[in-house]
């Protein structure tokens, strides 16, 4: 167990920097029905509030684009770093906002951290992870995004009661712990061995799996070998293939499918309609005429936490095609039937000028029913497309373009995150329980590409998703439970028992290389 603590430790820690996008999250929806918030910058509502909200996420696009690049020149490490910088910066200039210009800045700025981190987090962990648990290593992520946002919105509930600006600006600055807390400790941190291949850097290569897979560092260890040549040999082979490190690369006839494929379910994650129950749940309550909202709201964060368990623990045994099915199957019900309420029992809005244009009064069950399916979609989503969607988009590239596919699907991600958090204020005061039925098409029409276009890809190894993806069943067959790899099995047999020799390079000559 050892070996896997280590995986686990590292994971887990670098996680914090994914709970930096749980804490951004909450610091918004927290604030929207304060009335601190809202004397100290106007009452923003519709395209401003919009504004404000997706700002976080244009900066995030923005950054996302070079992640790829910075990633594979300065690696994952040494990125992951800059960003951590950019989020304190970002908490500093929010937490001392003297208007909504400034506030918008903070956000802006915040935002270029987590299209970094974003990004590379969860390449770096699929590149550290053994295969047979690389879902539940990736998925720590996010665990993390929604402990971030359970924890910050009971702190931003918490600081509602003060009766000052202390009541946004304290929440604002707590953000900036986990960054300062994780930018430390990532001193500590290997770099990732398929980086360090992708450099030449060999017998740090063989260094860093033994330090990740065995309890003693032991080099020599035949499981740490085969999965070494494996490495190896699937460098060689794209250095082979292809000596262009452009971004034309992500368009070459054997990659362009598996690119366009991570950025759909990036897309599709935040087309699932999430995005609506995370950001703007205070006003969803709020026309369902639930009483204490801020406190009901909380139900939904710790419900995400809890959902997000059972992910980590069984994504590798489930598989990714039936939680993504499933998922976006739960998700359609729930908001047809939040849809459906708010149209059948829903009056105009009596008080002008309010987010939402329809209102629910006197049906205290069709309140409780759609508090309920807020909830269900919430932990529908948390068990299915929120941790696989960043799980995906990491595994199904190979190692020279991966770092720059994650960031393009990353980006895509992001622009989606500011076009909704903009559009959907706006939407809920012009069609109001259309809008859920919108996103409920988009719910189903994601059921039916990844029906058709996403293979299997659990307890498979990085190296082998040229096979999977050239050579591999039918989608249709990718319901049965697949089988273990047992290539490094037969590699590290191979090893113990003298067949194959792996040379190990010395480290004049891993110098020499890098």
């Amino acid at each position: 167990m050892a070996q896997l603590l280590n995986v686990y430790t590292i994971s887990a820690f670098l996680s914090l920097g994914v709970a930096l996008i749980g804490f951004d999250i909450s610091s918004v929806s927290g604030v929207l029905g304060t009335h601190q918030y809202k004397e100290f910058y106007g009452n923003p509502q519709g395209a401003l509030q919009g504004v404000i909200t997706g700002a976080m996420a244009a900066g995030s696009f923005v950054s996302a684009l070079f992640a790829g690049i910075l990633g594979d020149r300065f690696s994952r490490k040494l990125t992951i770093h800059a960003g951590l910088v950019l989020w304190c910066i970002g908490s500093v200039v929010q937490s001392t906002s003297t208007g909504v210009g400034m506030l918008i800045a903070g956000r802006v700025v915040s935002g270029l951290c987590i299209g970094l981190t974003a990004s590379l987090i969860p390449t770096y962990q699929a590149e550290i992870a053994p295969h047979k648990i690389r879902g539940r290593i990736v998925s720590f992520q996010s665990l993390a995004g929604a402990m971030g946002i359970m924890v910050q919105y009971f702190i931003q509930y918490g600081c509602s009661f003060i009766d000052s600006e202390a009541a946004f600006r304290v929440p604002w600055a707590v953000q900036s712990v986990p960054a300062v807390i994780l930018l430390i400790g990532l001193f500590w941190f290997p770099r990732s061995p398929r980086w360090l291949a992708s450099k030449g850097r060999w017998d740090e290569v063989l260094n860093v799996l033994a330090r990740l897979r065995t309890a003693n560092n032991d080099i020599n260890d035949p499981f740490v070998l085969a999965e070494y040549k494996e490495i190896e040999d699937r460098v060689r082979l794209d250095e082979l293939e292809e000596q262009s490190k452009s971004i034309f690369d992500l368009l070459s006839p054997k990659v362009r499918k598996r690119v366009f494929l991570g950025m759909a379910i990036q897309i599709w994650s935040q087309l699932t309609g999430i995005n609506i129950m995370m950001y703007y749940v205070v006003y969803i309550l709020e026309a369902a005429g639930v009483s204490n909202v801020l406190l009901k709201a909380s139900f939904q964060y710790i419900i995400n936490v809890v959902m997000t368990i059972p992910a980590i623990l069984w994504v590798d045994k489930w598989g990714r095609r039936p939680c993504l099915l499933l998922g976006a199957l739960a998700m359609a019900c729930c908001l047809f039937v939040i849809g459906g309420l708010l149209r059948g029992y829903g009056q105009p809005n009596p008080v002008p000028l309010q987010p939402t244009d329809r209102v629910v009064m006197g049906h205290p069950a069709v309140s409780r029913t759609i508090l309920a399916a807020s909830c269900i979609a919430v932990g529908s989503f948390a068990i299915s497309w929120g941790p696989i969607s960043w799980i995906y988009q990491a595994e199904v590239v190979p190692l020279r373009v991966r770092a720059r596919s994650v960031a393009i699907s990353t980006s895509s991600n992001w622009a989606f995150n500011f076009a909704l958090a903009v559009a959907v204020p706006v939407l809920l005061r012009s069609i109001g329980w259309a809008m859920f039925f919108l996103f409920a098409l988009f719910d189903i029409v994601a059921f039916i590409h990844v029906l058709f276009a996403a293979p299997e890809t659990k307890q498979r190894t990085l190296e082998e998703m040229d096979e999977i993806f050239e050579h591999g069943p039918p989608l249709y067959r990718s319901f049965a439970a697949s089988r273990a790899t047992n290539k490094l099995d037969r590699l590290a047999r191979d090893i113990e028992l003298g067949i194959l020799i792996i040379h190990r390079p010395s480290l004049e000559n891993s110098q020499r290389l890098s």
